[in-house]
């Protein structure tokens, strides 16, 4: 507050009952931003009403969730008091009341004590002296204020403080939980593909976060992957904030199940060892090694409703695997980045495109765009639209793709927008149907040459 207050001496006693051992902390945190914290440990109280004070809890708590349990223990009245000590705040409290101002001359090191009254502490400390009234301000002379006593509601750190009512004095076992805002998690994963192999070793990597204010020590830690519906405090439980999809393109959804540990509809990912979780840190934990899985490289186009371009557009280069235990993979993926290396010719691992996956079911298959083919492209034709009735058209178009490399390649044609009674007249190849809106063509196309897909498609 002022360079002034030097130092700050608290003459202060506690009363209250307090936890006698320290926690075994267990910390389960979800996506969204929220975790749950539980801890076991011996409380020591006596009988009748008493006051516990909890001074490890998150800084982020939210009260309202905590629960207390312990054999011939009622809770009465719990209260989060979050108002830390500072020397503003300090000040602030001490308004209206005396304190002790200590100068020291800097010439001979002799101490000079006044008693004075806090007048106000807004922007400024105003004091009165004996007869006069002075502000508190850096004249280059050591100061320092000394405090009697530090107010009840004032505390140096975020306390849980709970009445509580014992049916006999001592020791028990007791089990404290709550929710609190400020940890945060997400998987990162790491894709070596080798091309010629058709194989790709695939790590996962999950990202801990905590700004919740507090540190967690020697917990037991455990992520659990799924969206969650988060209120906004609880006052209106129809409004969630859902956690948002990632950017990135998806396969088909599968439903090969999972050994994976689940609560509820989520999985769950636990830490293999205690761990402690500091403040403002950023924690990387390793989770899934697969090597050798079975992938290949492709290209793909999509169109989203029937049209002409004047010019070609570059196909989108696409890393196809499928999580499934068969192909060397089969686990549940939590959403996040996909980030794929692929070898050069000297054997360096060269980073070639990243992408975002949402929450993976096992037997999925997997298409993860790592950029754009500018030596493979596709240019779309809208030839003719003919009404055939009121609510059906027929369109026929063209795909002309062309292939600048020195090899021959595969790009795989799709074509969204479409609606269930969608019927495919004539086609120059044959076409296949992914789900009610989308059809999808294999189109070959020789090094150095151009293919042209033709279709005749009726549509509503």
């Amino acid at each position: 507050m002022h360079r002034q207050i030097l130092a700050i001496a608290l003459l202060c006693g506690a009363g209250a009952a307090q936890a006698a051992e320290a926690p075994r902390l267990s910390v389960t945190v979800y996506n969204g931003g929220v975790a749950l914290v539980e801890d076991q440990r011996t409380l020591e109280a006596p009988a009748g009403r008493s006051r516990l004070e909890f001074k490890d809890v998150s800084a982020s708590i939210r009260p309202e969730t905590v629960s207390l349990q312990a054999q011939g223990l009622s809770v009465v009245e719990q209260n989060f008091d979050f108002d830390l000590l500072t020397p503003e705040k300090l000040m602030e409290k001490a308004v209206g009341q005396q304190i002790q101002i200590v100068r020291t001359n800097p010439g001979n090191g002799q101490e000079t004590v006044e008693t004075a009254t806090v007048l106000s502490a807004n922007g400024g400390v105003v004091l009165r002296i004996g007869d006069r009234i002075e502000v508190l301000r850096d004249d280059g002379i050591p100061t320092r204020v000394r405090f009697d006593r530090l107010p009840e509601n004032l505390r140096a750190q975020p306390t849980l403080s709970v009445l509580v009512d014992a049916d006999r004095a001592g020791a028990r076992p007791a089990r404290l939980s709550y929710l609190t805002r400020g940890l945060d998690w997400k998987a990162d994963y790491v894709a070596l593909f080798d091309e010629k192999s058709g194989q790709l070793d695939f790590q996962g990597w999950i990202t801990l976060t905590n700004n919740s204010g507090s540190a967690f020590k020697d917990a037991a830690a455990q992520l659990v992957a799924g969206q969650v519906a988060l209120s906004d405090g609880g006052y209106q439980p129809n409004r969630f904030r859902p956690m948002p999809r990632p950017p990135g393109r998806g396969g088909i959804a599968g439903s090969e199940q999972s050994d994976q540990q689940g609560v509820g509809d989520f999985y769950v990912y636990p830490l293999k060892q205690r761990t402690s979780i500091e403040n403002n840190q950023t924690k990387q934990v390793g989770f899934l090694a697969a090597p050798a899985v079975r992938a290949r490289k492709a290209y793909q186009y999509r169109g989203y409703v029937f049209e002409s371009s004047e010019t070609a557009r570059s196909a989108d280069v696409v890393l196809m695997f499928a999580n499934a235990g068969a192909a060397g993979l089969g686990a549940p993926l939590p959403a996040g980045v996909v980030r794929v290396y692929m070898r050069d010719a000297a054997g360096e691992a060269k980073f070639v495109g990243e992408n975002g996956i949402g929450h993976t079911p096992q037997g999925s298959q997997l298409a993860i765009k790592t950029g754009d083919a500018f030596d493979v492209t596709v240019q779309p034709t809208l030839v003719s639209t003919q009404r055939i009735n009121s609510t059906t058209n027929r369109y026929r178009v063209t795909y002309t793709v062309r292939n600048a490399r020195r090899e021959p390649v595969e790009v795989e044609v799709r074509q969204d927008g479409l609606w269930r009674g969608t019927r495919v007249v004539e086609e120059s190849l044959a076409s296949k149907r992914v789900d009610f809106n989308t059809l999808t063509w294999t189109v070959p196309v020789a090094a150095g040459g151009e293919t042209v897909l033709s279709a005749t498609i009726e549509s509503r």
